[in-house]
């Protein structure tokens, strides 16, 4: 049976695009692992091989003790105990040799696993570090998630199970056969028959179940984007009234997700009953000619027994490789999806001869840019703007004119597909891309807090700044009064969606964190937008406070929150269409005034 475990419980069984591709990719990607693996494969097939042998010797005793009892039936001997405890004390040996092998291969297995798991973590967590912002625009948080969690998590346990079992079940099914042809080649040949109607068996199972598998995995990969959307917007979904559309469409979806499940578990279900099926019938066979061979005094009675256990020895292995295969295609199919992020395309970390951003005093230079998420649709066409270092500048527009795109660029998130955005006179392109990052402080509208105190969420802006410096933070963010008020004040804990403060007293945490944080440059998108008019206005002036001396950005839809900028760029269809500070933008009595007095009529 496939495995289930993961988040919620899953079925993790699908197939790999390209399955020995990335099994080559595995083995090459233990690096120096293999020694130990192989080392596994030895102590795998030792720890079989003793065990295979020993039914045999354990034969010789049944055979002993029963020729004792007819010996003394008969009165012409007796059973000899000290030669049957003999053979029963080899036996336990024999059993002990391969207890140890096993539980060394055990404990050596699981190490390697585990440590393959924590090295695609860690290099999972590097590479998101690395990834553009585009990825994570083109997937969904859940799917990015699932391979860092349920995809590793699968790899590790098919790994573990299936490294080990298949080469424990091969080994048996090749030494039972030799121990069979050691007893009686004409029973082997019997026994052998079942192995065609077996695997023709698995054939036909494994290729009906297949699409259900698949179908499976697919629907599972909705039924959690579907939960994940549901359960952070449910204020939403309640709001709107539309529990039972969410209720239907997750009805619809797990029902689909149902049918295939069961399809596949029940398909895959078939192999144990039938197998067990086949195995009786080689059971009969050898039953019927052992006991000829016996009459005729070919082979012992003892060799019987040994031959039986030899059987079920046999097909054993034939059930457990038939549920190998189907781990070993969940394990695949799983690092598959992991090896893919491991390959995606990374942002350029560095430049050579990189300029220091230590001085950067923060003018900036929009020069032609030209830039589209795709290449043949371009959003912004020929941007051009020159700000002085110190200045406020406010980027104003309808929704969709480019606004925010355009700060996305000059942090380096995307870049120019023409023209050239420069920091200080030098093209950001210049500048090592997570240094450049560091000279700007953010705030956006969508607040971003961890569980924790409000002191460490402030403190997240800065490290190694004092508490003193922290409380100076909150007051310029106006935000020390509330959070006085609040039990254990800057100790009071936020939980994981911070929703236990309001949405206002959220944006003032974050506002405090940026001025902490100090930075040259500052970008607000939308910072006042989840306060009171009340608030917006103290906070306004912390802002005038908190950008004196430093280069600004603005973005705004409230027109009143950036009237004293130096300079305002109205922004339509990607170019900026008017320039210049509120009074003299008014007086041009265009497309900026109309904004500002459909907002104040």
């Amino acid at each position: 049976m496939p495995p289930m475990g993961g988040r919620g419980g899953r079925f993790q069984t699908a197939k790999a695009k390209d399955f020995k591709g990335t099994i080559k990719k595995i083995i090459a990607y233990m690096g120096g692992y293999k020694i130990g693996v192989i080392a596994v494969m030895i102590c795998a097939a030792m720890s079989t091989v003793f065990h295979i042998v020993s039914p045999k010797i354990l034969g010789k005793a049944t055979t002993a003790l029963s020729e004792g009892l007819f010996g003394k039936i008969t009165g012409s001997g007796g059973i000899d105990f000290d030669y049957i405890g003999k053979i029963l004390l080899t036996v336990m040996s024999l059993y002990l040799v391969s207890f140890v092998f096993s539980t060394v291969q055990g404990y050596t297995m699981s190490t390697i696993t585990q440590k393959l798991c924590y090295k695609l973590r860690r290099e999972l967590s590097e590479k998101i570090n690395r990834m553009p912002l585009k990825y994570f625009e083109s997937k969904t948080h859940g799917e990015v998630l699932s391979r860092i969690t349920n995809d590793v998590d699968t790899f590790g346990n098919g790994f573990n199970q299936s490294v080990t079992q298949m080469i424990t079940s091969v080994t048996t099914m090749i030494g039972v056969v030799i121990m069979m042809l050691s007893i009686s080649p004409l029973m082997t040949l019997i026994t052998l028959l079942i192995l065609p109607v077996s695997v023709i068996f698995i054939s036909i199972v494994m290729k009906k179940s297949q699409k259900y598998f698949k179908q499976q995995q697919e629907y599972l990969g909705h039924i959690n984007g579907q939960v994940e959307e549901n359960y952070s917007g449910h204020l939403v979904v309640k709001a709107f009234g539309k529990e039972n559309d969410v209720i239907n469409e997750f009805d619809a979806t797990n029902a689909t997700l149902f049918e295939s499940a069961w399809k596949s578990q029940f398909l895959s279900g078939l192999m144990m009953p039938v197998m067990q099926f086949v195995g009786n019938l080689g059971y009969v066979g050898v039953a019927i000619s052992g006991a000829f061979l016996a009459i005729k005094g070919t082979i012992e009675i003892g060799d019987i027994q040994a031959f039986i256990t030899y059987v079920r020895n046999f097909t054993q292995p034939m059930q457990q490789l038939a549920q190998v295969t189907n781990m070993m295609q969940s394990m695949v199919a799983a690092v598959e999806r992991v090896f893919e992020l491991l390959e995606e395309e990374e942002e350029d970390q560095t430049t050579e001869n990189a300029v220091s951003v230590d001085r950067v005093k923060g003018a900036v230079d929009f020069k032609h840019v030209r830039f589209g998420y795709n290449e043949d649709q371009i959003i912004i066409k020929d941007f051009n703007a020159h700000v002085d270092q110190g200045q406020q500048i406010a980027i104003v527009g309808p929704t969709g004119a480019g606004k925010t795109t355009m700060v996305k660029l000059l942090m380096r998130f995307y870049d120019v597909n023409g023209g050239a955005i420069e920091l200080d006179g030098h093209n950001l392109k210049d500048y090592n891309r997570n240094e450049l990052r560091n000279a700007f402080g953010m705030v956006l509208q969508d607040t971003w807090l961890f569980k924790g105190s409000i002191m460490e969420n402030i403190r997240y802006g800065r490290l190694d700044a004092k508490d003193e410096e922290v409380i100076a933070a909150a007051k310029s963010a106006h935000a020390d009064h509330f959070i006085r008020t609040l039990p254990g004040g800057y100790e009071y804990e936020l939980n994981e969606d911070a929703t236990n403060v309001s949405a206002g007293q959220r944006q003032l945490l974050t506002i405090a964190r940026a001025i902490l944080a100090d930075n040259p440059v500052m970008i607000l998108d939308e910072a006042t937008s989840s306060v009171d008019t009340r608030t917006e206005h103290r906070i306004q002036k912390a802002m005038d406070n908190l950008m004196a001396g430093r280069t600004s950005f603005v973005i705004a839809h409230r027109l009143s929150t950036i009237r004293n900028a130096d300079l305002i760029l109205v922004m339509k269809d990607g170019d900026i269409i008017e320039q210049g500070n509120h009074d003299a933008l008014m007086e041009q009595k265009g497309f900026y005034a109309e904004l500002y007095n459909a907002q104040f009529a």
